[in-house]
């Protein structure tokens, strides 16, 4: 697993504190009443695995694709990546971008994978 640098983590520790963080459970209990999941690892990452359904637009590629993806502003979202850090990213940029209801999965795909258990 890639470790990040100090400054990616401060950045999503901050973006954290701006975006709504959800427990895995929560997360399964949205996803099973419909709400879209955004994966935003990368492509490899989500070929190796994905939550059901998923949407996957990578992180980086995010600001050019969601518009196209996802039109309507108001759909919820729930985010993640694979420990949660690039899914608080990705939930703040949305938020920024103007989507209305943005959550990011707390520890990502990791998280919700071990509470399957």
């Amino acid at each position: 697993m890639a470790t990040h640098s100090e400054e990616f983590l401060r950045l999503a520790e901050e973006a954290k504190q701006r975006t709504t963080q959800i427990s895995p459970s929560d997360a399964k209990a949205r996803i099973a009443a419909g709400q879209l999941v955004l994966d935003v690892r990368d492509k490899e990452e989500f070929e190796q695995g994905h939550i059901d359904n998923a949407l996957n637009i990578s992180r980086g590629t995010l600001e050019m694709r969601i518009q196209e993806a996802v039109p309507d502003k108001d759909t919820p979202i729930v985010c993640h990546c694979a420990g949660g850090n690039r899914g608080a990213l990705a939930a703040d940029t949305l938020q920024q971008l103007g989507y209305t209801q943005v959550v990011n999965i707390e520890g990502g795909l990791k998280a919700f994978k071990n509470e399957e258990s």
